[in-house]
């Protein structure tokens, strides 16, 4: 390490006299990345607010919507992408979800979930199969898939807003994003909130939660969540909002869960925000003969 430093030294030294010393050069051109037509300035609370604000008014979702899960295994350099199929997401406050898709032709149910915060029910028809068990994992399956636990779907569909005890900091940046059609750069103004809260043996923070806003639209474009240990757990990127009813949401949710290395990609097709969902629309109902599965 202390090679590496003394030779970065070196370097830095170097560079000035190369410039004055009338050394022959050659200048090449770059791309320069354009700047976005429009760009908006709040001050950080205004930015928790509209958060919040977002947040507060909903109360259920009901969506259409297109899953496709894909199993990266990058050591070996591949990926396993499974088919896509169509679906439907239920959502009430606080903690209610229900997630079921449909077998592609066919159209018979491919799998469906239930959770209510604490515990989930995933019940597979094709193969007379369910697994129950509690939100919080204990112990991790072989299957990756089998680790896709309610609870972290439920928070990558919807920017949550900040609760009573968090800290938070906001920090503004820009980055760069290349269009490969048209052979552009486009720069990016951003905000990211730092969402954190206090360890309890001492003045550190932990990190809970980054949200990522466009300077544009101050849309969500990105969220980090990390666990209690401060590992990032998942990541979710948002894109392509469209107005529904009134209410911008992407339609277009890309979760990624870097230690399983596991991908969603959840395409949305349309939603219904408030829409009255009754508590047996969270009630799954098991066919006679069901085996059921426990999982720790």
């Amino acid at each position: 390490m202390k090679l590496r430093c003394r030779r970065a030294a070196s370097a830095a030294l170097l560079f000035p006299i190369f410039m004055l010393s009338g050394c022959m050069f050659t200048t090449r051109k770059l791309p320069i990345p354009k700047p976005p037509e429009y760009e908006q300035t709040v001050a950080p609370e205004r930015l928790v607010l509209k958060l919040n604000q977002r947040w507060a008014v909903i109360e259920s979702l009901t969506a259409n919507v297109q899953i496709q899960a894909s199993v990266l295994k990058t050591a070996k350099g591949e990926a396993k992408d499974y088919t896509s199929i169509s679906g439907i997401i239920l959502m009430r406050k606080p903690e209610m979800l229900r997630v079921y898709g449909r077998v592609p032709v066919i159209g018979t149910r491919a799998f469906d979930m239930v959770s209510d915060g604490k515990d989930f029910t995933l019940w597979i028809p094709s193969r007379n199969l369910a697994f129950k068990g509690a939100n919080t994992i204990k112990k991790k399956a072989k299957n990756p898939l089998e680790n896709l636990r309610p609870g972290f779907f439920l928070d990558a569909l919807v920017v949550r807003g900040l609760e009573p005890d968090d800290d938070y900091m906001v920090t503004a940046d820009d980055s760069t994003v290349e269009d490969s059609t048209r052979k552009h750069l486009y720069l990016v103004p951003e905000y990211k909130l730092s969402i954190m809260q206090p360890k309890p043996d001492g003045h550190q923070l932990s990190p809970k939660r980054e949200v990522f806003f466009h300077r544009d639209d101050l849309l969500p474009s990105e969220q980090d969540i990390y666990d209690s240990e401060g590992t990032l757990e998942t990541q979710v990127f948002y894109s392509n909002y469209k107005d529904f009813g009134g209410a911008k949401y992407p339609t277009l949710v890309k979760i990624i869960r870097p230690l399983e290395e596991i991908q969603v990609l959840v395409t949305v097709g349309e939603v219904v925000q408030n829409q009255p969902l009754k508590d047996d629309q969270f009630v799954l109902k098991l066919t006679e003969g069901t085996r059921i599965q426990n999982l720790e």
